[in-house]
């Protein structure tokens, strides 16, 4: 590793060329360099995308009587899945509107499959509630739409909240994404031997040119969409927390929902973005464009929205306690010494504790550490996610009606399948589109070279 491509301001190296930046990029959908990794990838992913197939037409089949929500827990893995799967794809627009707003260099390596993520993600999503209707069939009443009963959503509700948060988002970070790739498909595009793939990609970009006046409408209109998006980040995840937090369940009715909420959802997405990051620059060779550089920019991420987030979780405690009501601080106890402390503490081990090791350089340069703790992090999430939703429902204001919740195979199987989904599209992704961007790598090239001569 160069010292040059390891320099603060300085994301990758200085002797690049910009045809050798398009060729490495443009080679991975046309020329595709790692097959035998890849179809292993795809195989793993399509047996769990089969698992999600068999699990929803066994869930239409039989109704939501296969899940082993209950009374009093009808939100069981479903919304836990829910809000873990929404969480992924914040730090997917964050990274791509908020650095691309002030005019972070470093981000130019990380954006374009951040935003793959965060749209695969929220499709992920998006699917839960639907299938935890219990009458998927209906899901368009949930849309205001006309109608010969004159009927509409429950605006007051904060489940309909959800919906237009989630659409909105995901209309917003599609658009996004997809006019971030306009440019370099017209680069891959260009580069096409087969008449085939020039037709797709050609057909994809849109007929973009490059021409100045394309160029400076680009830009605005991709400043304007990121501007839209970013407060987006805060209002989707701030919708998801108002779920829990309007209703008066014990561990659930507290205004701290909504910022911690964010927070958590930032710092999973960043465990996310570390764990593809190393992924792809292992199985493509992207060494020399996702440096060490990249890679502790994404550890010092972590650390700081972790740190964040721990003091969310002292926060949620000193509330229950500052509140005076015995049952906020009943659940407290329960999560911290009852039935759900080995989920608790195990969030708090997998969250908190990996994450330290960023304090030293060497680890937050390390890809391999970076993939390891980024899968603590997602599994300590999903902890996290699992109790407050879980441990509030169960043991609410009486004990009569108190009651277990234990997820049936079908939950699980369920769970295992949506990341199969999240890994078929992202593969095929990584397949036929540019995972990096090429013309913001090339700016970053030219400014270097600039510099340089």
């Amino acid at each position: 590793m160069s010292d040059a491509s390891t320099a603060p301001g300085r994301p990758i190296e200085a002797d690049r060329t910009l045809s050798g930046v398009t060729r490495e990029i443009g080679t991975i959908p046309l020329d595709f360099p790692a097959r035998r990794r890849w179809w292993t990838a795809f195989a793993v992913a399509s047996a769990l995308l089969a698992l999600y197939i068999l699990s929803v037409v066994v869930l239409f089949a039989e109704g939501t009587g296969v899940w082993g929500i209950n009374i009093p827990v009808g939100w069981g893995l479903a919304i836990t899945n829910v809000v873990w799967w929404i969480g992924i794809g914040h730090a997917g627009t964050l990274i791509s509107t908020l650095l691309l707003m002030t005019g972070a260099v470093w981000r130019t390596s990380l954006n374009r499959f951040a935003e793959a993520m965060t749209v695969f993600a929220v499709i992920c999503a998006a699917l839960y509630p639907i299938l935890h209707l219990g009458r998927p069939h209906f899901f368009f009443w949930m849309i205001p739409h006309p109608n010969q009963l004159a009927l509409g959503p429950q605006y007051r509700s904060p489940l309909e909240w959800d919906v237009f948060a989630i659409s909105v988002y995901f209309t917003v970070s599609a658009m996004f994404w997809y006019q971030g790739l306009i440019p370099d498909l017209a680069a891959v595009r260009d580069r096409a031997r087969s008449r085939f793939a020039r037709i797709f990609y050609g057909l994809a970009a849109m007929g973009w040119k490059g021409s100045a006046t394309a160029w400076a409408r680009w830009r605005r209109g991709y400043l304007l969409i990121a501007g839209f998006a970013l407060p987006l980040v805060v209002s989707v995840h701030s919708g998801v927390a108002m779920l829990m937090a309007a209703g008066p369940i014990p561990g659930w009715h507290t205004t701290i929902f909504p910022p911690y909420f964010v927070l958590g959802a930032v710092f999973f997405g960043f465990a996310v973005v570390a764990i593809l990051a190393s992924a792809l620059r292992w199985t493509f060779e992207l060494t020399d464009l996702i440096t060490e550089r990249h890679m502790a920019m994404v550890g010092i991420m972590l650390l700081a929205s972790g740190m964040m987030t721990a003091y969310g979780y002292a926060m949620e405690l000193f509330g229950a306690w500052y509140s005076a009501d015995g049952f906020e601080r009943q659940t407290a106890v329960d999560r911290l010494f009852g039935p759900w402390a080995p989920a608790y503490w195990g969030a708090v081990i997998l969250n908190f504790a990996s994450i330290q090791l960023f304090w030293l350089r060497r680890f937050r340069r390390s890809p391999l550490v970076l993939f390891l703790v980024g899968l603590a992090v997602a599994a300590g999430m999903w902890l996290e996610r699992y109790f407050l939703v879980v441990s509030a429902l169960s043991r609410d204001f009486l004990s009569s009606s108190w009651g277990p919740y234990w997820p049936s195979v079908w939950e699980w199987a369920l769970f295992a399948g949506s990341i199969g989904l999240f890994g078929v599209l992202f593969l095929l992704f990584a397949r036929f589109l540019p995972v990096i961007s090429i013309f913001e790598i090339r700016e970053v090239v030219h400014d270097l070279n600039e510099e340089g001569s």
